[in-house]
């Protein structure tokens, strides 16, 4: 299959996995469904192998990750932190900065957008990698969106994502990163939807945790936020409402 550097969600569906990972297929497959989600593209799995194998990391990466102790959490921490330098030393590769800086440029010169990992072993059914790799919001410029979607491919080697993988025995070296570049949407209120109860596994709950502002401040723990249990109905079944200051609620970097 020829490489493609970027897709753009209405190109992207469920289908499209293993080129744009877990996140990026479910933004494709919403968008071609007629949900109303924020515009944006895909920098495909294609990109980060391009510039894995353009600069030759590949080996080195993996005899770091060969010696890590796995219960030594210094070594882990040593290693991650090399590992994320080597790839954000580097630049990407003519081809892939040129489809990407065109690609934003199509979206809006000064848009801000949202810049999101999107990993090929995400939103599993028996791994969902739920926070261990980074995503930026409100990144403005081309040059930043370079910077970001290089360090969303770095994250992929964050001490905490090596040790989720070493636990559910996924090869780091199977592991590839596309990036969702997004359009920002500055919300006046988000929050996380579950399709079950996680205290019980109850399939005929919705769970809903919101709040003021981005969604960044509820996944990443900044705020207390309300919380709803809904039937199938839907009505309200339990409801709990926090008290916290709005101000909390804002701009933010989520990992």
């Amino acid at each position: 299959m020829q490489a493609r550097y970027i897709l753009n969600f209405f190109e992207i569906d469920h289908s499209d996995h293993a080129r744009v990972g877990g996140k990026c297929a479910s933004l494709g497959a919403m968008t071609q469904a007629g949900i109303a989600v924020p515009p944006g593209f895909a920098v495909t799995t294609d990109a980060y192998c391009r510039m894995i194998d353009h600069h030759g990391l590949g080996p080195e990466i993996a005899r770091r990750l060969a010696e890590i102790d796995p219960d030594d959490l210094d070594t882990v921490e040593r290693s991650a932190r090399e590992i994320r330098a080597m790839i954000c030393s580097l630049p990407l590769p003519a081809e892939i900065e040129d489809d990407l800086r065109s690609a934003y440029h199509r979206m809006g010169s000064d848009l801000p957008v949202a810049v999101r990992s999107s990993a090929t072993a995400e939103d599993l059914p028996d791994a969902s990698f739920a926070g261990q790799q980074d995503t930026y919001l409100w990144v403005v410029g081309a040059d930043a969106v370079v910077e970001k979607v290089r360090d969303c491919w770095a994250s992929l080697f964050t001490s905490r994502a090596i040790a989720y993988r070493t636990k559910n025995r996924i090869g780091h070296m199977d592991v590839q990163m596309s990036v969702a570049v997004q359009k920002m949407v500055n919300a006046r209120t988000a929050g996380v939807a579950m399709t079950l109860d996680p205290a019980n596994g109850d399939r005929t709950r919705i769970v809903i945790d919101a709040s003021w502002g981005l969604g960044e401040t509820v996944v990443s723990g900044l705020v207390t936020p309300d919380n709803f249990k809904v039937d199938a109905g839907p009505r309200p079944q339990d409801r709990r409402q926090a008290h916290r200051d709005r101000r909390q609620c804002s701009r933010g970097r989520s990992a």
